[in-house]
């Protein structure tokens, strides 16, 4: 009976083996079909033609998520587009050396965001471009203040007779929680060392603090004026015309009866109105019509990546390579998910990189407030083991890197940071709800026994008891102050050197190199350069591989197939529409709720910052 039921079992995992080999193979005939029917042509690149720079959602350092959770949140209209600002640079830097492309059309009405230092780095880059001799080309309906600053570093740029272009400065506005927690009988139980160090304030307090207002004054004010610079020297205005502009707008609508299309044209800030079909037959004019659309001859900025980009890469030979790693998003424990640093994954890139003959040196791009404390340690002994090895290392950051995101730098060689990056923020801090109280509204108790007074401590239905108030502060403390110690010793300077810029504190790029917590100022081309430099790699002989964690066969047939994926969701009314104003707030309120749900630490000690203009 025994060897019949043995019998039974293994037909039935044969059969059931079988299935899912269908099932697969199904799966990919059904994608083979729609790849087929929505494949686009292979790109080609026209002979006389303008490349266009369609930015789309966040400008972002790297992709959030695997091919295949892109593909599939794409196809639902679950996932925020994103773009990579290495292909927009990429892409401009080509184009520039290219007989084929006339000028650029540069598309901003689909850009959501991504902070000032990325939008500089494609702003470069379009300057770059226009030193070749060529030409840059915007127009836009209506124009928020990032798509703007990209916008003005246009030749000629126009806006729709009845658009308008909204720049109003920055901000810095959160919800606090702590009455409604209060109300809720929820009980938030905060350790922290750092007087500025102001994450957890939206859950003990109902207001900003006066430190927090003070240090977000201290990067938000320069920051802005690095915008208004930014667009005032890229327009050739006067010093204080977009201070006036923000600061006078009542007064200046007023003056041209409320027309925001005219009063642009006025001040400067565009070079015309023209409709959508005028601006179509000024580029067609340049570079010709395309007979099949009727619009001007183009080439979109991934399909002329997808034409150049192969054979750009076989012209290179080099002997040695320098590795560009990208630590973006919140650092975890563990592999992480979409969008975070997770911990193993990335000590893992960072381990064959130490060993791999053909590395020669390192740069980390750091784009990250931080996150778990421990995780940020698993990185940080693996830079320093990298760095230990002989291979220099640099710590190039992005938009923000601070608290954790600082941790992680400070093992290396040396330190570069954009003029407008958010950094600093040295400080720890932990975190736990407790919801006796609520339990207790609804008639719901907590009781039993233990063998000591921290056993079951930490269970969400009970109060902290007094002893584990205090070994997690000790733990916050001793955190904290390891933190203080290793950035000394890595900047080579005295522990009160370091206790005096720290406390939570941040700064942005420019105001961290005079404090000393950065050496250079500059992008992550010049930390490429400087990482060659110190691994003595002669000029023009190296490679620069910038390494992506390595994807499954799934996650490869995903990044094939998703264009057309989208593309049969779009056709099929599967792609949902939403409105933008929902999306804006809805994408802010989802990526909140990410980051409190990657608060992972096992001993609930962070090293996070949450500093961000809004």
């Amino acid at each position: 009976m025994g060897r019949v039921a043995q019998s039974f079992r293994f037909l039935w995992r044969a059969l059931d083996g079988l299935r899912r080999v269908l099932h697969l193979v199904l799966l990919l005939l059904l994608f083979g079909v729609f790849a087929l029917a929505f494949r686009h042509p292979l790109p080609m690149v026209p002979s006389k033609a303008a490349l266009v720079v369609r930015l789309q959602g966040r400008l972002v350092e790297q992709f959030s998520g695997s091919p295949l959770n892109r593909s599939l949140g794409l196809m639902t209209g679950d996932h925020e587009p994103e773009t990579l600002v290495r292909d927009v640079v990429d892409a401009l830097r080509e184009a520039a050396h290219d007989d084929r492309i006339r000028l650029v059309v540069l598309d901003t009405a689909d850009l959501s965001g991504g902070g000032l230092t990325k939008l500089r780095a494609v702003a470069d880059a379009l300057q770059e471009f226009r030193k070749s001799g060529k030409k840059v080309y915007a127009y836009a309906r209506y124009t928020t203040q990032e798509q703007y600053y990209l916008m003005a570093q246009a030749d000629r740029a126009y806006i729709d007779p009845t658009g308008e272009i909204t720049i109003t400065g920055f901000a810095a506005y959160g919800l606090y929680f702590h009455d409604a927690l209060e109300r809720l009988g929820v009980t938030v139980e905060v350790f922290k060392v750092g007087t500025h160090k102001s994450f957890t304030e939206p859950f003990t307090r109902q207001s900003m603090s006066a430190e927090d207002r003070e240090q977000t004054l201290g990067w938000m004010t320069p920051l802005w004026q690095s915008y208004v610079d930014g667009v005032q020297s890229a327009r050739h205005l006067p010093a204080g015309a977009i201070d006036a502009y923000v600061h006078d707008t009542v007064a200046l609508l007023k003056a041209v009866d409320g027309n925001a299309a005219r009063l642009a044209e006025q001040r400067g800030l565009v070079n015309g109105l023209k409709s959508s079909l005028e601006f179509e037959r000024e580029i067609a004019a340049l570079v010709g019509e395309d007979s099949s659309t009727h619009s001007f001859n183009a080439v979109d900025q991934a399909d002329y990546l997808a034409a150049v980009g192969p054979e750009s890469a076989l012209s290179r030979h080099p002997a040695g390579e320098v590795a560009v790693l990208v630590a973006a998003g919140d650092i975890v424990t563990g592999d992480g998910g979409p969008g975070q640093i997770g911990a193993d994954t990335f000590a893992e890139s960072l381990r064959k990189a130490r060993f791999e003959d053909d590395v020669k040196a390192v740069v980390l791009r750091i784009d990250s407030g931080g996150g778990s404390m421990l995780a940020s340690e698993v990185i940080r002994q693996e830079v320093a083991a990298l760095k230990a090895a002989g291979k220099p290392v640099i710590a190039s950051f992005s938009s923000v890197a601070a608290s954790g995101g600082y941790y992680i730098a400070m093992e290396a060689d040396q330190i570069w940071s954009e003029p407008t990056t958010i950094t600093g923020s040295i400080g720890v801090f932990g975190m736990t709800a407790t919801f006796e109280r609520t339990l207790d509204k609804l008639g719901v108790s907590s009781d039993g026994v233990a063998t000591s007074s921290l056993a079951g401590a930490m269970h969400p239905e009970r109060a902290l008891a007094p002893e584990t108030r205090e070994v997690l502060q000790l733990g916050v403390a001793h955190a904290y102050h390891d933190f203080v110690g290793r950035v000394a010793a890595a900047r080579k300077k005295a522990p009160a050197d370091i206790e005096a810029v720290a406390e939570g504190r941040v700064w942005i790029g420019a105001e961290a190199q005079k404090l000393g917590l950065v050496d250079r100022l500059g992008g992550v081309d010049a930390a490429i350069k400087a990482a060659a430099g110190l691994a003595k790699l002669p000029v023009g002989k190296y490679g620069v591989s910038w390494r992506e964690k390595e994807m499954s066969w799934r996650e490869r047939l995903m990044r094939e197939l998703g264009a057309d994926g989208q593309a049969l969701a779009r056709a099929t009314g599967l792609l949902p529409a939403t409105p933008a104003i929902l999306t804006q707030v809805l994408g802010g309120a989802e990526r909140e709720l990410r980051t409190l749900g990657s608060l992972d630490d096992p001993r609930h000690v962070y090293a996070y910052c949450g500093c961000a203009p809004r």
